[in-house]
């Protein structure tokens, strides 16, 4: 008679985001140290925005004062209305349109970026309500925003961004570069 296999504890099954999404980045968005961003790629091509675990408002145990989508006097992301099987209505965002605006306790400022072109389908408003879902769950409940780029450009998309290995590669290269001495 088979001895049932023996389950190794240490080992996990890969998270919903590990298994379904591919995540790419852009690192140093717009010029800025370290405020990297991350794209988590579904198969059916939709596109969700958070920021890279390596971004400043994850780091040195900042806490977040005020979130905002209101981008402009007269363009606020909150009033995106996305209807039908196209998605209609959507807002449509190049690479470096500001999603939203982030506030943290000790006055700092981020504006997180789209990041890819593409229709707007939906922001996150729990992080309005919970700011801290952004610092505790940013890969999951704490997303920034929901993208849809467009068919014929799903596959270039990525071209623009780094892979796991790549920006890995850069983070390493940051942290060689901060402790040497000046």
């Amino acid at each position: 008679m088979d001895c049932p296999e023996e389950k190794d504890d240490d080992t996990q099954a890969p998270s919903v985001i590990d298994r379904y999404y591919t995540r790419w980045y852009r690192a140093d968005m717009k010029g800025k140290p370290c405020e990297d961003h991350c794209i988590l790629q579904h198969s059916n091509r939709i596109c969700v925005v958070t920021i890279a675990e390596t971004h400043p408002i994850l780091q040195n145990g900042r806490a977040i004062k005020s979130i905002s989508y209101q981008i402009s006097h007269g363009c606020s992301r909150l009033n995106n209305k996305v209807s039908g099987k196209s998605k209609r209505g959507g807002q449509f965002l190049t690479d470096y349109a500001p999603l939203c605006r982030i506030t943290c306790t000790d006055d700092t400022e981020f504006t997180i970026y789209s990041c890819i072109r593409g229709r707007l389908l939906e922001v996150n408003e729990n992080i309005l309500e919970t700011p801290n879902l952004l610092l505790e769950k940013p890969s999951a409940e704490g997303y920034i925003a929901v993208i849809l780029p467009k068919f014929d450009e799903s596959k270039s998309i990525t071209e623009s961004l780094l892979n796991r290995e790549q920006f890995e590669s850069i983070v390493s290269k940051r942290g060689v570069a901060q402790s040497q001495p000046s």
